[in-house]
């Protein structure tokens, strides 16, 4: 995998004032706006075909855009049935696969759910499907991070200490760390310096300096109740101390790639680079 060489902002997925939106109209647009990482957005299917993904290649590096990718939604790799979690594989590889050709750096997905199972056995059977993902994807030759997301809701997998502990085992592995998931998974917590410099030490002390050169965040405001996430908010309508959150990045010497899925997803791009330059630390 290349080295990030800073911090560096960007959308979950094309601008929203792309004119006539397409994949590398959206990385131009990026570099118009001042902003430099882009998400590609998988979520609904990998709609990106080999041919293109060279030429995406090609405009990003010209462009000097960071590429990282959030895998199709419908993953479970916990799942009851065998084909869904075969399927669920399937669709990693292949975003893992798209991306790479497009000269990406790092894909996101979210890793399953507990189903009322022991946490446990839910985090075994996911240990293995990864390690199966993750050995294919290295006899192709693919080298780019697999990102399992921390995610919003308690019935999901993904609290911190799985992912990290997921990342020791595994070589193509480390977290993807969404602040506004952190905050809505504990209900409202995960909002103060204190807690994300415990997040953040704790990442650095299990995973060492490289974890926290080579970071995949995603922040959004949003909305929470009992049940963990409800739905993603512009930053200015929400709850989250996301200018105390970028002061604690900068402290820690983050590097990587923030992506904003605020529903103004290049607006709050633009206001946490702007916010990030001006910090004096």
């Amino acid at each position: 995998m290349f080295k990030i060489d800073r911090l560096r902002f960007g959308t979950a997925g094309i601008p929203i004032s792309t004119p006539k939106p397409s994949t590398i109209a959206g990385i131009e647009r990026v570099r118009e706006l001042g902003l430099d990482a882009m998400e590609l957005e998988f979520v609904r299917g990998i709609n990106i075909k080999p041919e293109l993904a060279k030429k995406i290649k090609y405009v990003a590096e010209k462009n000097d855009i960071v590429l990282t990718a959030h895998a199709p939604y419908y993953i479970n790799l916990n799942a009851k049935e065998k084909e869904k979690v075969e399927a669920s594989k399937r669709r990693i590889i292949q975003s893992a696969e798209r991306l790479y050709e497009a000269g990406g750096w790092s894909v996101v997905f979210h890793a399953g759910y507990y189903l009322k199972q022991p946490k446990e056995s839910v985090y075994q059977k996911i240990l293995s499907a990864l390690k199966e993902i993750q050995k294919e994807l290295m006899d192709k030759g693919i080298k780019v991070w697999l990102r399992p997301e921390l995610t919003g809701k308690p019935t999901q997998f993904g609290d911190l200490k799985e992912l990290v502990k997921l990342s020791q085992e595994l070589e193509l592995v480390l977290p993807a760390i969404d602040f506004a998931h952190a905050h809505a998974r504990n209900k409202g917590k995960c909002n103060t310096e204190e807690e994300w410099r415990e997040m953040l030490a704790l990442i650095e002390n299990e995973l060492g300096r490289e974890a926290l050169d080579n970071m995949h965040i995603h922040i959004s405001g949003i909305e929470y109740g009992e049940k963990g996430e409800k739905r993603h908010l512009n930053l200015e309508e929400s709850d989250l101390k996301w200018e105390d959150l970028l002061k604690v990045l900068k402290e820690f010497r983050v590097k990587g790639v923030i992506i904003s899925e605020s529903p103004n997803i290049e607006g709050d791009a633009i206001l946490m680079k702007k916010k990030w330059e001006e910090l004096k630390i």
